[in-house]
């Protein structure tokens, strides 16, 4: 089984979880500390990834975070289920898979703006206002700055890019020129 479909499967299981005791906002901030705190260690995600370390070592580790981090029960058995399965690794999928699960149960869809410049906030208001009057749901927006766009602005939901760059446009020109 792949990654993915593995990710997916434990991700409905969590969520499921976490809806049954109406926790879902707090399992994804849970789920994310400790995706970060496995992501940013190399020698913690090489050891839990080993097949010679010990199980119950793993599961001694996953639980001494678990603490420092003061997960629920609930995650916290999540988690050592990772570990006896071998599927730890799996952790980052899981997370990105738990999150669009969330967000689908919540309305909510996530959509990145990358403009050239930064943008004010009346313009992030109106474009945030645009997308939720388009989709009927509700946006969260993520702002980046890349200024190769030269101006104009990409944005990118639901799987979709909608490119108005003048980076892009440029592009299309001398394309345009180049084929006579």
């Amino acid at each position: 089984m792949s990654h993915g479909a593995v990710a997916i499967r434990y991700a409905k299981a969590l969520i499921s979880i976490a809806a049954d005791q109406n926790a879902i906002d707090q399992y994804t901030r849970e789920l994310s500390d400790i995706t970060a705190v496995i992501k940013e260690n190399d020698l913690l995600r090489l050891l839990l990834d080993s097949p010679t370390f010990d199980v119950n070592k793993k599961l001694a580790i996953v639980n001494d975070i678990g603490k420092l981090l003061k997960l629920n029960e609930g995650m916290s058995n999540f988690l050592d289920l990772l570990v006896e399965k071998g599927r730890i690794t799996a952790l980052p999928d899981i997370e990105a898979s738990f999150c669009r699960f969330a967000d689908e149960r919540s309305g909510v869809i996530r959509a990145r703006i990358t403009a050239a410049h930064d943008l004010p906030p009346a313009k992030t208001e109106e474009i945030q206002a645009g997308l939720e009057k388009q989709t009927g749901k509700k946006i969260v927006l993520n702002i980046e700055k890349d200024e190769s766009l030269i101006g104009g602005l990409q944005a990118e939901m639901g799987g979709k890019l909608f490119d108005g760059s003048v980076k892009t446009q440029l592009k299309r020109i001398a394309d345009t020129l180049a084929k006579g």
